[in-house]
């Protein structure tokens, strides 16, 4: 066992003191933040997540906000996918890309109005990409982090809790967008989002203060189905296909190496970054692609902190980028980074601390 010791660099969650009631067994960091990672039960908050519904403190998911009369233009500079029918009230899946093409991040982009945006992003700070781009622009936008945090409500009986506490009109919500309301003087946003392909809502917490008090009223509106607390589930992530940026990615990853191709959109201007290179990398050829691992055996395979390698007919074609056992599958799984000439079906070792495990792989997603 070992602590984690306390400093301004890293932030607590709004709902972390709420967490901690709820008998919180691990963190990770993510965007200078503890976010939990479990509870003590992982087969049961997998199958809570499968079977009924969950919640989870993901205040790490960071707002960026865009605000000003050039907003929507730097919104469209910073992402790949074309924002121009982008309406008030929706999200948007998006790449954001450096000048050479390589992902640097898979927010949802949402539209709060027609100067101000939100990009919900993932692990890295762009925070300071947006506010350089901005400045090295001259353009017209504050750049900023607002008092915003995520709160996820998910699994396929979600959707009765949240229509519990803010009524009937939530189920309309289509998916990725949201609307601005409150509860008992909270102000939050309900959106139809959240990491997991078991359906579900994220809550906006709009005041840093109420974090507790939001966790407790979801808490009590979930008691008729079961609910409980749980995290963004590697298992069930894996199993449905999810990307996870910085695990499933490294530093030359293009959107097109991931499954992201359908959120580029090459005709936007050209001065949206990143853009000319990804017309380029499409033009000449993507060299690597994502697919599944299947991994021979029965028994589960402990967790790694690293890539490893995939060799193919003797030689080295790609790297397994995650792992986990598959209660559904009753398996190992994984994310391979492969050539572009590797196939479903072929047959590879993973070379994993030292000893090669053989497998399969296979399309994307498991389930």
């Amino acid at each position: 066992m070992f602590g984690i010791t306390a400093s301004s660099r890293l932030r607590p969650s709004p709902f972390y003191e709420a967490t901690l009631a709820e008998g919180v067994t691990a963190f990770t960091t993510y965007n200078h933040m503890l976010m939990p990672t479990g509870f003590g039960q992982p087969q049961a908050e997998y199958w809570r997540l499968i079977n009924g519904v969950s919640q989870w403190d993901v205040a790490v998911e960071r707002q960026v906000q865009l605000q000003g009369p050039d907003a929507a233009k730097l919104a469209q500079i910073l992402c790949t996918r074309d924002l121009s029918q982008c309406a008030v009230g929706q999200g948007k899946y998006v790449a954001l890309c450096n000048h050479d093409g390589v992902l640097i991040n898979d927010p949802i982009l949402l539209k709060l109005d027609d100067d101000r945006y939100w990009l919900s992003i993932a692990d890295s700070n762009i925070w300071f990409w947006a506010r350089a781009i901005a400045a090295e622009r001259g353009l017209r936008v504050t750049v900023s982090e607002p008092d915003v945090s995520p709160l996820a409500v998910q699994g396929p009986q979600a959707e009765n809790v949240v229509a519990s506490i803010f009524g009937d009109w939530v189920r309309g919500l289509k998916y990725f967008w949201f609307r601005n309301t409150e509860i008992a003087g909270i102000p939050v946003a309900v959106a139809r989002s959240g990491w997991s392909k078991q359906g579900g809502f994220e809550l906006y917490l709009m005041d840093g203060s109420k974090g507790t008090q939001l966790w407790n009223i979801v808490r009590e509106a979930g008691k008729p189905w079961g609910i409980g607390p749980g995290n963004p589930n590697a298992c069930e992530r894996i199993e449905t296909g999810l990307l996870s940026y910085g695990g499933d990615t490294d530093g030359s990853t293009n959107p097109f190496e991931v499954r992201m191709g359908k959120y580029v959109d090459l005709d936007i201007p050209d001065d949206v970054i990143g853009i000319q290179a990804l017309r380029r990398i499409r033009r000449e050829g993507v060299q690597r692609q994502q697919l599944g691992v299947l991994i021979d055996g029965d028994q589960p395979l402990e967790p790694g902190f690293h890539w490893h390698a995939i060799h193919h007919r003797g030689a080295k074609v790609g790297d397994l980028t995650n792992c986990v056992w598959s209660y559904r599958l009753q398996r190992n799984i994984g994310f391979g980074l492969v050539a572009i000439d590797c196939a479903a079906g072929d047959r590879v070792e993973v070379h994993r601390h030292g000893q090669p495990l053989p497998a399969s792989l296979c399309a994307l997603p498991f389930l």
